[in-house]
């Protein structure tokens, strides 16, 4: 559905644009993530298990930077996670105010049995399109993530 703003062309396609990348963005997540859900883990909860499983224990500060959010949120999610005995927070020796996340053997477990299948929604989901149209997806966005978020590409 495209904009119904009377704005001038050049406003008109970037709210365009930014309507059609939000409504593909929120009908593909909510495909992919439904087995996510249904196994009682939210988005960010399963991000946090699949960057800590793929990437190996971390800084909870680096993690927050990896997943794009706030260390804030990113605390509340793995204190749920901990309660939930998915992830263990281990307090550095030489810094008191940093915490390492790691994975527990059951939320090792959970990762290795959702993983597989999202993986496989994710490329179904994806197969809508051609793969020369996936790959300049991938260029197209990460272009316009790193130049909203101020970074020049060389």
């Amino acid at each position: 559905m495209p904009t119904r703003y009377r704005g001038n062309a050049t406003e008109k396609r970037a709210l365009n644009a930014y309507i059609s990348l939000q409504r593909a963005a929120v009908t593909i997540e909510s495909c992919v993530h439904s087995e996510v859900n249904r196994a009682g883990l939210t988005i960010r909860q399963f991000a946090v298990l699949e960057a800590v499983y793929h990437l190996g224990p971390m800084e909870q500060g680096v993690l927050a930077r990896k997943l794009l959010c706030t260390s804030g949120n990113l605390t509340g999610v793995i204190g749920t996670l901990e309660r939930m005995k998915l992830v263990i927070r281990t307090q550095q020796k030489d810094d008191r105010r940093c915490y390492h996340v790691s994975l527990t053997p059951r939320g090792k477990d959970i990762v290795e049995k959702l993983f597989p299948a999202h993986v496989k929604r994710i490329v179904r989901s994806l197969s809508a399109i051609s793969v020369r149209d996936q790959e300049a997806l991938r260029r197209i966005s990460r272009k316009l993530g790193r130049a909203v978020a101020g970074v020049v590409d060389a």
